[in-house]
């Protein structure tokens, strides 16, 4: 009962935070839940699989247009438009592992990078619809849910954090179920597992296809709470993201990637007002965690004090 109970309260202490962070910080915070479900999808593939991919902004973009292109074009409203984009980054997920988990290792990374860089490159082919880099904003009139306003702060905060609650549990609730043990089952030595009767490849094309899920609610998410769609959101930089706040929060921890997207969005923040140059924080940053938490944060702490964190 212990991190269901640790889950819970860090849902009840967000749940506040809008009483006492200005609007501003609030609105910071909605995009960090937001990151941290992409993260979140991230972790289950590569935390829990060993999946390690540099695809994942072509699932963050697949969903931010799923989501967004039905909004604009033909007037969808904000439930509709969500589910179409949790379904367009999960089938682009399943398309993508069909393929690309018939490779193994560094060829997986390199096949899936390939991939998301034809995504992003066909987003820019076909600007005049996608918007290519510049994007476009999302009609006010498709950011409504059930009469409530999803431009202003309090609505887009308490669906940011619904969006990233319902994840945080179904993620911790997978992991501890059979199919988790199997994905980590497969993380640790595939062929022990394929003598126990699993096939490797069903169980991998699951675990991501549950991954593209998550990253395809973080980009529907995006688009009609920030109110933005654009290729940008296809390029490396999306796909590296996610890996670094798992990777600092503690891969294969269920609060890893949003302590990562926390740490991370905060650095970047106070790095960028006092210096250009911020990626040289987060370059040491990087390197202390290398050399002093190289399981991460989290990862660090349950493997010295508390075993018990999932």
């Amino acid at each position: 009962m212990k991190p269901w109970a640790l889950h819970l309260a860090l849902i009840a202490v967000l749940l506040t935070a809008q009483f006492w962070l200005s609007p501003y910080h609030a609105t910071n915070l909605a995009r960090i839940m937001v990151l941290a479900v992409f993260a979140m999808g991230y972790n289950l593939a590569f935390g829990y699989t060993g999946l390690l991919s540099l695809g994942h902004a072509l699932l963050l973009a697949a969903g931010m247009y799923a989501a967004g292109l039905p909004a604009q074009l033909w007037g969808w409203g904000a439930g509709p438009a969500f589910i179409a984009g949790v379904a367009g980054g999960g089938l682009m997920a399943a398309a993508l592992g069909l393929l690309a988990l018939r490779t193994a290792g560094v060829s997986f990374m390199i096949v899936t990078l390939m991939f998301a860089q034809a995504g992003y490159l066909t987003l820019l082919y076909f600007a005049p619809v996608t918007g290519g880099d510049d994007g476009f904003a999302v009609a006010a009139a498709s950011r409504r849910l059930l009469g409530f306003d999803l431009s202003t702060d309090t609505p887009r905060f308490l669906a940011a954090l619904l969006i990233f609650a319902a994840g945080l549990l179904i993620s911790l609730a997978l992991i501890r179920s059979p199919f988790g043990r199997t994905m980590v089952a497969m993380r640790e030595n595939e062929e022990r597992s394929r003598m126990l009767g699993y096939n490797p490849f069903t169980v991998k094309l699951a675990a991501l296809t549950i991954s593209g899920l998550y990253s395809g609610a973080a980009g529907a998410a995006y688009a009609l709470l920030f109110g933005y769609v654009g290729a940008s959101f296809a390029t490396i930089q999306y796909s590296i993201l996610p890996m670094l706040y798992v990777l600092l929060g503690g891969a294969g921890t269920t609060l890893g990637p949003f302590l990562g997207a926390l740490v991370m969005f905060t650095l970047i923040e106070v790095a960028t007002g006092l210096t250009s140059a911020y990626l040289f924080f987060v370059g040491a940053a990087l390197v202390a965690l290398v050399l002093f938490a190289p399981k991460g944060i989290l990862g660090t702490i349950r493997e010295r004090w508390v075993r018990w964190l999932p």
